[in-house]
């Protein structure tokens, strides 16, 4: 049978092991990756192979030849251009005649392919993918299969509110000749993105075969590590060279002419390559060590991956360390945890190597010599870069100058050399230091930089795209907690960057080599001299301005000591509206508020609003995005109930409105909307998806309710100032009082639970979930929406915490908390 090989990786997320091969010549249990994919293959009769080559070709075609000494038969292609994953297999039309099998070379696997061919030839399918399932599926493709197998549903790699599923996409497909009819030639068209939409809408046999069996994706170093340990354990089967020999009563395999000297002590699964020389006394355990290695007297290996022609010195000691070819460790030097050291390296004796650093290749750390930083390029970030605000971490701990110039550098070779990037952070001293941290990196990139220096994040986004910016960062600590800093990244139009533009930076970021532009080419720094201007100009030739000015509204605005203190009186001013300012000065020291500290500020403002007769007061986050109201009773407005009043000023005042917000707002904008014969757009919970909608064709206005008001006139993102002007405007222009319209608001109980849940069961509870939808109305724009005939539930993982939210309304509290508490106890049972 036939069979396609895809073995084209880079390998960029495992440099700088795979800095000289690549990824699918990795050794994996002393055997490249790319040799147990052929055994498995030739284990189930596949025997005419043909392999797609990309990066460094000739080592895989001087390694494998013709395929004779593998008892295969194997062809090369090599696509001149990037031709997607099922534009390449197209290349290979010509060597295919018959059902066919695509499989990648840098997986670990011993799926049963016998089976998978059985099932696509009994279903008769055009294509089978074959699935499996794991614990966390961020980093797949997610597939939802009917009870026939048919595929009914698949998403790559979603965010945790799109999981549906914990069954993913292996990247194993079987395939008949017919596909390449839907494929194009010479043109870029991926499997998962083209073909099987393309398929499922042509309605072709599109199957999904669950393998019984261990598969797993290497994509990154601890995965890498982590497959070898399963090898070990007899979790996959593959076959491995060398026999048992017994070392101090414990069973290991080794290969031949190996030398074990006196006192050894194994633990655990050991694997020896070829001519392993282990010295007195050394102990090893749990480790995998490759041909030709020298193990000195003493020394330790605990956890630890060794390629080929290692030299480990005398009482050296190494823990869940990779070790790349022909490097050298000297005597009683120690590597710590994690620590990726490349080929040809050469480690000092009694040197300190510390924890979870990256040495690319034939680099020298002297004798003596603690090494606390990866050499060359910059620590290892460990974690996932991004989160729903952008990059956060603890200030001058995990996000320092040394990482903010990273940032930087990726960035800057992201938006490439002569683009001008808008730079601009809150009033605290920490962001500042960060800021110029990261315009360093930019410099070194080419890019040209426009410092904004303090400024309130709606004037950022706003001046943005008025003199060709290709996107801007502004840094601010935290309005959530005060010992973290937040760096949030703008497209080109001032709204929060993709998915897409996010997962390509930070592989820019994890890759470290960026490009550098030479001396003459270095970036320069500006300062925008119109940006506030813009802002203004456009603020007062937006707004009703005559609805407000024979207003006569008299307001009181709590600042919070944001920088919009020195923006917005201005535009009031012009406006003639009566203001009453609070805190309306910058301070650091009270960028973030505890809730208390946001609880009292509110109680102080409605207190004010009622001394003074106002007619509402209004709360400023420190980013001026978020707004909170105060009506003119000194009711402070609760966020979901002050959405729906902006809903239904907007669905008073303008005509053919269409309003968006997430899918976890109150039921009750539907009703409003009915009544005023306006539209409801529905969005994912996450502040990108909200704020994304207000780009959509039509889109009047877009609330999360959490304080965060757009209005698209304006500009496609939240700005508390220009929603106080709307909601003056507004008001106004209906002669209406806050306290009125909240009367004029149905009732509604809209209850918030987070339910402990560990990553590793996310999937399986939203696959659960799914199934506990089943013959009930539901909806997946995020999470999962049941409704039922007195309310609905809605369940959404976490994306960046171990929980599962739950929302759930009901006309009254009884019933919405019974809708919580019950589907609390079945998230707890949907874990076991």
């Amino acid at each position: 049978m036939q069979a396609v090989i895809m073995a084209g990786g880079f390998g960029t997320r495992l440099r700088p092991i795979t800095c000289s091969i690549p990824k699918p010549m990795a050794p994996m249990a002393n055997k490249p990756m790319l040799c147990h994919i052929i055994d498995l293959l030739k284990q189930h009769n596949f025997k005419d192979l043909t392999m797609m080559l990309y990066y460094q070709p000739e080592i895989i075609t001087d390694c494998f030849g013709d395929g004779k000494d593998f008892d295969v038969s194997i062809k090369y292609l090599r696509p001149e251009s990037d031709l997607g994953t099922a534009g390449s297999v197209k290349y290979a039309q010509k060597n295919i005649d018959d059902t066919f099998i695509v499989i990648s070379g840098d997986v670990l696997t011993d799926f049963d392919l016998s089976k998978a061919i059985e099932y696509h030839k009994k279903k008769k399918a055009a294509a089978t993918m074959v699935l499996t399932r794991v614990s966390n599926p961020l980093q797949f493709g997610v597939v939802i299969t009917d009870k026939d197998g048919k595929v009914e549903r698949f998403l790559e790699k979603p965010s945790w509110g799109e999981v549906f599923s914990d069954t993913i996409n292996t990247g194993i497909y079987i395939l008949e000749p017919e596909v390449f009819d839907y494929i194009p030639e010479d043109k870029s068209f991926d499997f998962s993105k083209d073909l099987y939409p393309l398929l499922l809408k042509e309605g072709k046999a599109l199957f999904g075969y669950i393998a019984e069996g261990y598969w797993k994706d290497i994509g990154n170093h601890d995965e890498y590590r982590l497959a070898q340990y399963d090898i070990l354990d007899g979790k996959v089967k593959i076959n491995l060279d060398g026999k048992k020999i017994n070392v101090g009563g414990k069973e290991i395999i080794a290969g031949k002419n190996v030398i074990i000297g006196d006192n050894v002590e194994v633990d655990g699964q050991v694997l020896l390559g070829d001519n392993v020389v282990v010295e007195d006394g050394a102990r090893i355990s749990r480790s995998v060590v490759g041909s030709n290695v020298r193990i000195g007297a003493g020394a330790e290996v605990l956890g630890s991956i060794l390629w080929e022609n290692v030299s480990i010195g005398t009482e050296a000691r190494l823990k869940e360390d990779v070790i790349g070819n022909s490097t050298k460790i000297g005597d009683r030097a120690v590597v710590q945890v994690g620590t990726i050291i490349a080929d040809e390296c050469r480690i000092g004796a009694d040197a300190i190597i510390r924890t979870n650093l990256r040495i690319w290749p034939h680099k020298i750390v002297e004798a003596g010599a603690i090494l606390s930083s990866s050499l060359v390029w910059g620590e290892k970030w460990n974690k996932a870069l991004f989160n729903a605000y952008g990059i956060t971490g603890l200030g001058n701990i995990e996000i320092t100058p040394e990482f903010a110039a990273k940032i930087g550098s990726a960035y800057g070779a992201y938006v490439g050399s002569g683009s001008y990037i808008i730079t601009s952070r809150d009033d605290h001293r920490a962001t500042r230091m960060i800021k110029r941290g990261i315009i360093s990196g930019l410099l070194s990139a080419g890019v040209k930089v426009g410092d904004l220096r303090s400024s309130p994040i709606p004037v950022v986004r706003y001046e943005i795209g008025n003199e060709g910016e290709a996107g801007g960062i502004h840094i601010r600590q935290s309005p959530y907690d005060p010992r973290l800093v937040d760096i949030k990244f703008f497209d080109s139009k001032g709204g929060d960057i993709s998915i897409n533009q996010e997962k390509a930076i930070e592989q820019l970021f994890f890759r470290e080599d960026f490009k550098r532009a030479n001396m003459n080419n270095v970036g320069e720094i500006t300062v925008p001299p119109r940006a506030v201007e813009y802002y203004k100009t456009g603020y007062l030739n937006t707004i009703k301005k005559d609805k407000i000015q024979n207003s006569k509204q008299k307001i009181v605005i709590d600042y919070a000591y944001s920088s919009a203190s020195m923006i917005f009186p201005a535009i009031l001013g012009e406006l003639n509206i009566d203001v009453v300012a609070l805190n309306a000065f910058t301070n650091s020291s009270k960028i973030t508020k505890s809730q208390e500290e946001f609880s009292n500020s509110l109680g102080q403002l409605s207190d004010i609003v009622i001394t003074l007769k106002s007619d509402a007061g209004f709360l400023i986050d420190t980013g001026a995005e978020k707004l909170f109201l105060v009506d003119e009773k000194g009711k402070i407005v609760p966020d979901d109930l002050a959405m729906l009043i902006m809903a239904y000023l907007v669905m008073r005042t303008h005509k053919n409105v269409v309003i968006a917000v997430p899918v976890n707002a109150s039921s009750v904008v539907e009703e409003l909307a009915q009544r005023f014969g306006a539209k409801v757009k529905r969005t994912a919970t996450s502040p990108r998806n909200i704020m994304n909608a207000a780009s959509d064709k039509g889109v009047t206005f877009v609330g999360d309710c959490m304080g965060g008001f757009i209005f698209p006139e304006f500009q496609n993102a939240f700005d508390a100032m220009y929603a106080i002007g709307k909601v003056i405007e507004m008001l106004s222009e209906e002669n209406l009082s806050l306290s009125r319209i909240s009367r004029e608001i149905p009732s509604f109980e809209v209850l918030h639970k987070a339910v402990p849940c560990s990553w590793d069961k996310k999937g399986q509870a939203m696959r659960k979930a799914i199934e506990d939808a089943k013959g009930k109305k539901s909806e997946l724009i995020d999470g999962v929406k049941i409704y039922f005939n007195n309310g609905w539930v809605l369940l959404v993982p976490d994306p960046d915490e171990a929980f599962f939210h739950i929302w759930a309304e009901a006309k009254d509290i009884s019933t919405a908390s019974g809708f919580v508490e019950m589907y609390t106890e079945k998230i707890k049972q949907w874990q076991e």
